[in-house]
């Protein structure tokens, strides 16, 4: 028999709406299933969670009675919201000790729009420190791991989101992503993982990204599920630098739409890093090219988009965001800091403002080659990831900083393309490796065209489900 954490959060919310479960008994389960599993998967999600909080937010959801028409489908709904994410009177440590205590007095528009729609949400969910690297292994804390094989990675950096979605402790959880901080843990957890356009989301109060490379997307078991999170965090506020074109409809509605025939460039060759793609992966970028084609899609390979000499450009701007998060701290906050941080930080700190201004220029002047380059084609395809997920520790280097660095570059030579870009782009978790780990595959589309991508993505999924793909604990 089926249980509660078995149905996709859309079924879930459909449930509420017909009064067959209330927002609190939903909640109850989520929390009741969070003390029973094992703690290297709780522990490794939640860098907070609050029972007492999510239940009463549950019972003021459950007292505002009946939706009306275009609220949210997943009003009721228990997720829970990244560690760099503002949320008013939560503890937000941002993934670091030097932010122990910390409580905010206000919250982002991401933050917001979950409360808005209804959604629960249980605390926050563990990141690296500032969400810089793409392993979740933040100081002092447990990793987050994928479900699948808990001596392994979940990604970074929303792995703690990643890893509760796929432990079934949400069903459906917000991220962000300035390097592929949401593909790169659905890859590993065998998840949906969907970065929208740049412009989509806004980054109110703060609007810390002056490159624009960082959004905030969703991490679902389902790509419906994905574009109804959308709905929710999607929207411009009135201070925004940028933002998307309204869409046609709801996301969630483009992925009730057959897509049409498309013309797919794909290309498998690493971006940022010389490595050679596990065998295992190859296989199933071959397996997917051969899928798409099946589904009536023109399929062609393409010459990588973006030339090496983005890599010290992305960088550079790279290293300055990380100096935005530490200059202002004081000495004892920063003794606090990880290697990797401290290393980033004061790389960053060392490029002057008109060597930050030149850089910020030579990124988009790549970024529209590539879009010029990628204009003839409606989605592109390439591998998620370079490898399976690694072993917890693999790739941290405490002793060596740029070593870590250059292992990130190894692991996921792929996603911070489309943030160079402002593409969206979705892993989707099309394969299993011979051990059963995931194996994620990625597409992008035009600025602005998350319909058509959802819509693909849909079509996709049901040409190859993966709903009831479960790891080992489920």
């Amino acid at each position: 028999m089926a249980e509660l954490h078995d149905l996709t959060a859309l079924e879930q919310g459909a449930l509420i709406r017909s009064g067959v479960i209330s927002p609190v008994e939903l909640t109850d389960h989520y929390l009741e299933r969070a003390a029973r599993l094992p703690r290297e998967y709780v522990d490794g999600a939640f860098a907070f969670l609050d029972p007492d909080a999510a239940r009463r937010r549950a019972h003021e959801v459950a007292a505002v009675g009946p939706v009306g028409e275009g609220a949210s489908p997943l009003a009721g709904v228990p997720t829970a919201i990244k560690d760099l994410n503002l949320t008013r009177g939560v503890p937000t440590a941002f993934g670091s000790p030097a932010f122990a205590g910390y409580v905010p007095e206000v919250s982002d528009a991401v933050t917001l729009a979950i409360e808005e729609a209804g959604l629960v949400s249980l605390g926050k969910t563990s990141t690296p420190e500032f969400g810089s690297p793409c392993y979740t292994e933040p100081e002092g804390r447990p990793p987050a791991v994928t479900p699948w094989d808990t001596t392994r990675m979940a990604g970074g950096s929303s792995g703690g989101a990643a890893a509760a979605v796929a432990a079934g402790l949400v069903p459906v959880a917000h991220g962000s992503d300035g390097g592929g901080s949401i593909r790169i843990p659905a890859a590993c957890c065998g998840l949906v993982g969907l970065k929208p356009t740049r412009g989509r989301i806004s980054g109110f109060p703060m609007y810390g990204d002056p490159v624009g490379l960082a959004t905030s997307g969703s991490i679902a078991r389902t790509v419906a599920d994905a574009a109804a999170l959308l709905d929710v965090l999607a929207g411009r506020r009135a201070g925004d630098p940028s933002w998307a074109p309204e869409p046609a409809g709801t996301f969630l509605e483009a992925t009730g739409r057959e897509p049409g025939r498309l013309r797919i460039g794909c290309f498998e060759q690493p971006v940022i890093a010389d490595v050679e793609l596990h065998p295992e992966v190859r296989r199933a970028y071959d397996d997917t090219a051969a899928l798409l084609t099946s589904l009536g899609h023109q399929v062609e390979g393409i010459p990588v988009p973006i030339p090496a000499d983005a890599v010290p450009v992305f960088e550079t701007c790279w290293a300055v965001l990380t100096a935005l998060s530490t200059v202002t701290l004081t000495p004892e906050q920063q003794a606090l800091l990880r290697p990797l941080t401290r290393w980033l930080g004061e790389r960053g700190a060392a490029v002057s403002g008109p060597e930050f201004g030149l850089a910020i220029g030579q990124l988009r002047r790549l970024a529209a080659e590539a879009l010029v380059a990628l204009a003839p084609y409606d989605a592109v395809l390439t591998p998620t990831l370079a490898t399976l997920p690694l072993p917890v520790g693999a790739i941290r280097d405490d002793a060596d900083p740029a070593a870590d660095f250059e292992a990130q570059k190894r692991f996921t030579p792929f996603t911070s393309a489309w943030n160079v870009t402002g593409m969206p782009a979705i892993s989707l978790p099309l394969h299993q490796g011979s051990e059963g780990l995931p194996i994620g595959m990625m597409l992008a589309a035009r600025p602005a065209e998350e319909e058509l991508l959802l819509s693909l993505a849909a079509q996709v999924e049901a040409a190859a489900p993966w709903k009831d793909r479960r790891p080992p604990l489920w």
